[in-house]
């Protein structure tokens, strides 16, 4: 089973940005979807991007255009960029996988904090 470990959070301003990063401890090249999560108090888990082993990507509505999920194989890294944030961002974000198309998400991270305040 695949260990993820969640970097990157922090406090930043309204409009600011972040990069988070999840690091997999064996090779991600193969796994089918790779995916950040996050949840806010009180609040369900919810998918906020998702990147197939093939380059393809997904958002949730309130992300698109601010947020943007790339993969790094050769690093078995998977990020999160994050622009013009919000406060309504704040959360804490995880990572998971779905390593094939029949699987559901699994191998959490332990998770990273943003906060976003003035």
């Amino acid at each position: 089973q695949v260990q993820l470990v969640e970097s990157g959070g922090g406090l930043v301003q309204p409009g600011g940005s972040l990069r988070l990063s999840c690091a997999a401890s064996s090779s991600i090249t193969s796994i089918f979807l790779m995916g950040w999560f996050r949840q806010a108090p009180g609040k369900q888990r919810e998918l906020v991007a998702a990147i197939k082993a093939g380059g393809g990507t997904m958002y949730a509505d309130s992300v698109k255009g601010r947020f943007t999920i790339s993969r790094d194989n050769a690093k078995n890294t998977v990020y999160l960029q994050m622009n013009d944030l919000k406060p309504e961002d704040t959360a804490v974000y995880y990572c998971s996988v779905r390593l094939t198309i029949l699987s559901d998400f699994s191998s959490w991270g332990q998770g990273t904090q943003v906060t976003v305040s003035s």
